[in-house]
């Protein structure tokens, strides 16, 4: 296996099957969908809907914010983590935070519950500098700290920035957050609205991606958090290289010629020094949407030449928007470490490549792809340890 990449040494994780990386894998082993029956009774007729919510849950001391006590609970579980593995952080330690809608719930009571007052301080919670200031502070932390946005391929180009900046030598280590608690009902009715989102029926009854009868993905939501170095001796995988590319063509939908699509998948390759032939597994964006499945699957057939397998988290976790290539990185790595691929079950006809449930792993890389609303592409290519 090459030397080249980064380490991811440190993991954590909160998904719809609870707080910890733990309850992530022993969710996904199940093989049944994180979401659970929610009810508002303030919209009547609208209700009730499949959710994979992040519980309630974290460190009250973090304050009152869902999103906050996630983001903190998440970094601390992968630097916590990242320690006990004999990580020592260096003198530069970076955050990269990768979100896409912030602190939607506390936003949202600020307008229509608050009337726009609130005590300063209490203001200052909805500022998306505060939880990651205060997640500095807390490990005394002085690299780089900044937020990055890239829809629902924000997870690929937070952990392409962390690889950046330690090729570089920009920084000695980097915690790599990723954060998503955006199911508001306003959220939830606008993209069913779109026709890509399902919340009507079971997950794994609507969301079936390189399957038949598939309507689009069901919602999900997440905080997932990476520790990466150049000096780790005890990591769960590598992070070889990857690409980003832009459609530039339409707000919601891929460009029909995939001509950036494609770009992305070959610039990753030679970016990880790699060939399509070493590459076993391709962990999809797969929302289950006809363009989204017919994109990859052209992926898979031409630039990864039907050498690798495919399948998709996204009918267990949901899809989990800003978070959701990181939540399906982790659940990737989690596997090399089991030797296990977490693919979702089948349940109706489907692409000859594409896994049916948990899956023993054989040897090879997996590339990471997400094609986030907007145009934009993400590839990562990921090796075991």
């Amino acid at each position: 296996m090459s030397s080249h990449g980064i380490d991811i040494t440190g993991i954590g994780a909160l998904s719809g099957y609870g707080w910890g990386a733990s309850a992530l894998w022993d969710g996904l082993s199940t093989g049944k969908a994180a979401a659970t029956l929610h009810h508002d009774l303030t919209r009547p007729g609208q209700n009730p809907v499949w959710l994979a919510k992040v519980p309630d849950g974290g460190d009250r001391s973090d304050g009152t914010s869902r999103f906050g006590r996630a983001l903190r609970g998440a970094a601390r579980e992968a630097v916590e983590d990242a320690i006990a593995r004999g990580w020592q952080p260096g003198r530069r330690v970076g955050l990269v935070h990768a979100v896409v809608l912030g602190e939607v719930d506390e936003w949202r009571n600020f307008y229509l519950r608050d009337g726009g007052e609130r005590r300063v301080r209490d203001y200052l919670t909805l500022m998306p500098s505060t939880p990651v200031s205060l997640l500095m502070q807390e490990y005394g932390f002085h690299g780089p700290a900044m937020n990055v946005s890239a829809m629902c391929a924000s997870g690929n180009a937070g952990l392409l920035t962390a690889k950046m900046w330690l090729d570089t030598g920009f920084v000695d280590d980097v915690v790599f957050v990723a954060t998503d608690l955006s199911l508001t009902p306003e959220n939830i009715d606008h993209f069913v609205k779109l026709g890509v989102g399902v919340v009507d029926v079971e997950p794994q009854e609507g969301c079936r991606p390189f399957q038949e009868g598939s309507r689009g993905f069901g919602m999900g939501e997440a905080a997932t958090a990476f520790v990466l170095s150049t000096r780790s001796s005890a990591s769960y995988a590598r992070v070889l290289g990857g690409s980003m590319t832009h459609d530039a063509f339409h707000a919601t939908s891929i460009d029909p010629a995939l001509t950036q699509v494609r770009a992305c998948f070959e610039q990753a390759l030679v970016d990880a020094d790699v060939t399509a032939q070493q590459v076993r597994y391709l962990n999809a964006h797969g929302p289950g949407t006809a363009q989204c499945d017919a994109a990859e699957t052209t992926m898979l057939e031409t630039v990864l030449d039907s050498h690798a397998q495919v399948y998709s988290v996204k009918p267990l976790t949901g899809h989990c928007q800003g978070a959701a290539s990181a939540i399906e990185t982790i659940s990737a790595v989690m596997g090399f470490e089991r030797g296990l691929v977490p693919a979702a079950p089948q349940v109706s006809d489907a692409h000859p490549l594409l896994l049916d449930g948990f899956t023993a792993a054989e040897p090879g890389l997996t590339v990471k792809s997400s094609l986030g609303m907007g145009g934009h592409n993400s590839v990562v290519v990921l090796a075991p340890a």
